[in-house]
């Protein structure tokens, strides 16, 4: 097992930071591409990244740590941002996400002990019984993939103007060239 608490919160931390400073800025068409029909673009990426903030990653370690595995926690819908659009700018979206996200790692901080902890179980609604240490380590991995698709989203939107360079460019054959 390689699940590091300190490890873990260096990249929870770091993530809204980095976002911020990668996608502040930015003019809508960067923020507002997708890979076509049915998939996300940055903004819509960011939304998930605050419902998951607001009902996923914290509610489900609090219901482990007071039910165990005496009930599944409730389901997330990784769909819901989609559902209720928001009207806030991108720039509030970031600085959301960044509020959130803090006051989540100063409650994870407070509320784990590495030593006590990690081995807790819960009941997952679909995958049944899970570790506390697997849940946290989802959310690292979970941050990782989000910051991978969007910079995947936004090369996508340069992928016929670069022209024969694609052949030399992995983050676009990956995707549609298999």
């Amino acid at each position: 097992m390689h699940f590091n608490m300190k490890e873990a919160t260096e990249v929870l931390e770091r993530t809204p930071q980095s976002l911020e400073y990668f996608l502040s800025g930015l003019s809508e068409g960067w923020l507002l591409c997708n890979e076509g029909e049915g998939t996300w673009n940055v903004s819509e990426v960011i939304e998930h990244l605050i419902e998951g903030e607001k009902n996923n990653w914290l509610p489900r370690l609090e219901f482990i740590l007071q039910e165990g595995e005496s009930k599944p926690f409730p389901p997330f819908d990784r769909y819901s941002h989609i559902n209720e659009r928001s009207e806030r700018s991108f720039e509030q979206k970031l600085l959301e996400f960044k509020t959130v996200r803090k006051q989540n790692i100063t409650k994870l901080k407070a509320l784990i002990e590495p030593e006590l902890h990690l081995d807790l179980t819960g009941s997952h609604p679909e995958f049944g019984t899970v570790k506390l240490s697997e849940l946290l380590s989802t959310w690292v991995v979970h941050d990782l993939t989000h910051i991978s698709q969007i910079v995947r989203v936004m090369a996508e939107r340069y992928r016929t103007d670069v022209g024969p360079w694609k052949e030399y460019l992995g983050i676009l054959k990956s995707n549609h060239d298999r």
